[in-house]
């Protein structure tokens, strides 16, 4: 039986059905609830409200594989799973597009001051001067992980007359006609926008710090549509406030569950709602419709459930 923890495109249940496999679909099932029928699952779709913990492998005892929906296996206890012959997979190519589109259009909304004044708007204040915007041409982008997300959002920016800088750790291979491959020195160095498009590892944790935005020489805008904790949040309030960037859009927080803010964590995240060169989307980068579907075909495709036969 395959456990679905998260919502899927119909194509992916209908497939199931059509090839006679049992399913359960259960998105929004409790890791306690899951846990008291996780001995049944050969199969486990998750996203990111379910962490599959060594505790949750060992009960596992019928399981052959656990597909994540989009992109990050940080939820996975990847290494110990494998140690059991689980294999693990996700499906980043699925919602590429999603997040390089969203970063696409934060980017462009900071910059054109488009959400702030279409506020201002609202209230019956109309200000031209004081939105001029600030226009992509001409700029140095600075693209930090250049995987799915990263390669797709240079694709978008290939169509304006910028240059595309990309600094990869495990990569050697990303030079092109519009992309050259630099290292973090040479991003932190030109950069006018620097977007972030890493996994959460313990190197990417707090990739961004006080060191990081201490090396800058320009005054970036910044983009992080990847995890929360790669950017350190209490470095770029001091960011902030010392203007040392230019703006910044994220999609992505350390903390998402609002509910657990503590009194410090309450008042960052007041801070950075009232600035006006901060837009904060609530971690939907890689959700869009057409993203539902792909991440689901390519799911299908790496089980070797699609095509049908």
């Amino acid at each position: 039986m395959i456990i679905i923890t998260t919502h899927v495109h119909q194509l992916f249940t209908d497939t199931l059905k059509k090839k006679g496999i049992e399913f359960l679909y259960q998105p929004g099932i409790t890791y306690t609830e899951l846990s008291s029928i996780i001995h049944q699952a050969t199969g486990l779709i998750i996203s990111t409200q379910i962490h599959v913990d060594e505790a949750l492998i060992d009960k596992a005892i019928l399981l052959k594989w656990i597909g994540r929906m989009g992109s990050g296996m940080e939820h996975v206890q990847v290494e110990y799973a494998q140690t059991k012959g689980i294999i693990c997979l996700s499906s980043p190519e699925g919602n590429r597009n999603a997040v390089a589109e969203h970063a696409m259009g934060l980017l462009l909304g900071l910059m054109r001051n488009i959400h702030k004044s279409n506020e201002e708007v609202k209230q019956f204040v109309w200000k031209r001067e004081e939105n001029r915007g600030v226009e992509l041409s001409g700029k140095v982008i600075g693209i930090i992980g250049y995987g799915n997300t990263g390669s797709s959002f240079a694709r978008l920016l290939s169509s304006f007359d910028v240059t595309i800088l990309a600094y990869d750790k495990y990569k050697t291979d990303i030079n092109s006609a519009h992309v050259k491959s630099v290292d973090i020195e040479t991003i932190l160095q030109y950069a006018d926008v620097i977007s972030f498009h890493l996994p959460l590892t313990t190197e990417t944790f707090h990739f961004a710090n006080d060191a990081f935005f201490g090396r800058m020489a320009r005054r970036p805008y910044l983009i992080n549509t990847s995890r929360g904790s790669v950017l350190e949040t209490a470095a770029l309030l001091r960011a902030i406030e010392h203007k040392k960037i230019a703006g910044a859009v994220l999609d992505v927080l350390e903390n998402e569950q609002f509910t657990t803010y503590t009194a410090e964590e309450k008042e960052a995240f007041s801070y950075l709602v009232h600035q006006e060169n901060i837009i904060i989307t609530p971690h939907i980068a890689g959700y869009s419709h057409e993203a539902t579907y792909k991440m689901s075909e390519v799911m299908l495709e790496k089980l070797g459930f699609l095509p049908l036969p």
